[in-house]
């Protein structure tokens, strides 16, 4: 299912909610028909919780079926929390705290920032056991902003050249293509949230933008 959703007239999505194809971390007040939209459009669990304080789990956290990585600030009582509900977690000891922001990852490979460390890589790769490699795209380090993935496919920013986009279908393992959100912002991945099972994007999301992101990640029922 491919629906409009903004969170208290927040278009950015991406900046709020990290999903995989089990679960969605939300902040912790939420409304509850946003909730159930989630829970419905992307066929997942919902977990509220805070992530070193804040409400931006999507900024700070990214993951894939294995589980999150988090954070080095995020608190040990958020950890709990998430761990009790049986999600797994990782602390990312690193000075570029916002993970989503500066990774795309599924269950098929991780691209990342240039910016991190090995030792960061190689975290990513036993943790989430998946091959990581680093590149920008578009010119940018914030891969986790400006695209979107999951197991079935990738929208990237429209600046997104062909060999970038092979790159992306070669790591990732998945078809890609370019694409805008919320009329014609590029910033993909901070609008929009997706899984194998369904994408929320910003309520401005236009029905052309609609279109080729039913296309990019393989739903063919159409959007609301």
């Amino acid at each position: 299912m491919i629906k409009r959703i903004n969170l208290n007239r927040n278009p950015n999505l991406g900046v709020y909610l990290s999903v995989t194809d089990e679960v969605a971390l939300v902040p912790v007040n939420i409304e509850d028909s946003v909730r159930k939209t989630i829970k419905e459009s992307l066929e997942i669990e919902v977990q509220p919780t805070s992530i070193a304080g804040s409400s931006l789990a999507g900024a700070l956290t990214t993951g894939n079926s294995q589980g999150f990585l988090v954070s080095p600030y995020t608190l040990e009582r958020e950890i709990k929390v998430l761990e009790k509900a049986g999600i797994k977690v990782k602390k990312i000891p690193e000075k570029y705290t916002a993970l989503g922001n500066i990774m795309l990852i599924n269950d098929h490979g991780a691209l990342v920032s240039p910016l991190l460390s090995e030792d960061t890589l190689d975290t990513i790769n036993s943790f989430l056991e998946v091959d990581v490699q680093k590149a920008t795209v578009a010119g940018f380090h914030i891969v986790g902003s400006i695209a979107t993935a999951t197991n079935k496919g990738v929208l990237a920013h429209p600046h997104t050249n062909t060999e970038e986009l092979k790159l992306i279908e070669k790591i990732l393992k998945v078809p890609a293509d370019v694409g805008t959100v919320n009329q014609g912002v590029g910033l993909v991945g901070a609008c929009s949230i997706a899984n194998s099972k369904g994408v929320l994007v910003s309520e401005k999301t236009t029905g052309p933008e609609m279109a080729r992101i039913e296309e990019a990640f393989g739903f063919l029922e159409g959007y609301l």
